[in-house]
């Protein structure tokens, strides 16, 4: 038996038992989820904590959940007036300006519509996947449900050419992509994607539906660009399950492990969080202490050079490294994420300062201009395996 094996008849003894052993769920997905049998779909939905350890309660738990979730969408997602109560006397049209104006609201979430739809088309450049056609549109669609207005409508409908206010976090602040951002941003404005016949859906249409009833449902924090690059990878995973009745919920699933992430990731992506404990400021100072107790002679260059982590990490640390790699590669990182979430995925430092140690010698003979673009550009063909293993030395050494 060969260790890949071996891996896959551990994780799928834990699977077995009506209780699953969380603690050794943690060990084995740290170490890496096999690709097959749909063992990555189904951990991260337990280290997610969408699934609970109580196998046998699994069942009417999915469907509650899944139910509540076709609830969110048609609350949602439908024509102003649709939704408002019949005994209201207030006479709603679209040109009514008025603050409680159910066609106002409807305006102003076109912005974030548009937003929302410019970012998820750029997922995944390199792959088709996102373009291809879901298997399981959502059913309101394919029905025509009264009232029920799919996004891609909406979008082609609306005469009002608006761009979105939110300026970005992650470009607007901070003027520098990577590889994987320019090529998105060249295919974006070249070319787009294959328009579907009415009732079929991308997979990147359902991951706009998703963020779209995120925003709406998360008001105080709404959508901010990088969102999708959280989310891309988690429905990726969930939407090519071997599983038929797995991948036929890829879309709710997808919602509530998204959400549960964003519960701890959430500071990373507003501003007014920026200087608490969990905020991206705090985070950054975070990983240059550890940086210095970890390798002085790197961190006092990068001071000297004022190379700040502002021009590389912000976007590693708010993105957990998705735009960094291959996504086949970001998907064994994330095993090793989530398995360590419970501490804040300090784990993500560790890894940080294990991507800067392992280029220190080629750091450490660069100037400003060669580092900066190493760091921005960091080589996507390196072996990571390699930096999860340094992370994990460094972890054992220097444990924050």
């Amino acid at each position: 038996m060969t260790r890949y094996q071996k891996t896959i008849e551990q994780f799928e003894t834990l699977f077995k038992c009506d209780i699953i052993d969380l603690k050794k769920l943690k060990i084995l997905a740290f170490n890496g989820c096999p690709t097959d049998n749909g063992i990555r779909s189904l951990t991260w939905k337990i280290l997610l904590n969408y699934l609970l350890l109580d196998q046998t309660k699994w069942s009417s738990h999915l469907s509650k959940q899944r139910d509540l979730y076709r609830g969110y969408i048609r609350e949602t997602i439908i024509q102003p007036g649709l939704a408002s109560s019949p005994q209201s006397n207030i006479v709603d049209h679209p040109l009514n300006s008025a603050p409680n104006s159910s066609w106002a609201v409807y305006f102003k979430e076109n912005e974030i519509l548009l937003q929302i739809d410019k970012d998820v088309r750029r997922l995944c450049p390199d792959l088709s996947f996102f373009q291809r056609q879901t298997d399981y549109p959502c059913a309101e669609i394919m029905n025509q449900e009264v009232g029920f207005e799919s996004l891609r409508k909406r979008i082609v409908s609306t005469s009002l050419k608006v761009e979105s206010h939110s300026q970005s976090r992650l470009t607007g602040r901070l003027e520098f992509q990577s590889n994987n951002s320019l090529q998105q941003s060249i295919r974006n404005d070249n070319s787009e994607y294959e328009v579907l016949d009415n009732g079929c859906e991308a997979h990147w249409e359902v991951v706009e539906r998703i963020l779209f009833v995120y925003s709406k449902l998360n008001s105080g924090q709404g959508y901010t660009q990088g969102m999708n690059e959280i989310i891309g990878p988690i429905y990726y995973t969930f939407a090519t399950d071997p599983n038929i009745e797995w991948r036929e919920h890829a879309e709710a699933d997808t919602f509530y492990c998204f959400t549960s992430l964003m519960t701890h990731l959430r500071d990373n992506f507003m501003k007014i969080y920026d200087n608490s404990e969990f905020g991206i400021l705090g985070r950054m100072q975070n990983f240059l202490s550890l940086l210095k107790k970890i390798d002085n002679e790197v961190y006092e260059l990068l001071d000297k050079q004022k190379l700040k982590p502002e021009f590389y990490a912000f976007r590693w640390l708010t993105l957990l490294l998705s735009q960094e790699f291959h996504l086949p590669d970001v998907l064994r990182i994330w095993d090793s994420f989530f398995a360590d979430q419970d501490q804040n995925f300090q784990f993500l430092l560790y890894f940080c300062c294990a991507m800067v140690t392992l280029q220190r010698d080629q750091i450490l003979n660069g100037d400003y201009s060669q580092n900066i673009k190493l760091l921005q550009h960091y080589p996507p063909d390196t072996d990571i395996h390699k930096i999860i293993e340094k992370a994990a030395e460094l972890k054992r050494i220097h444990y924050i």
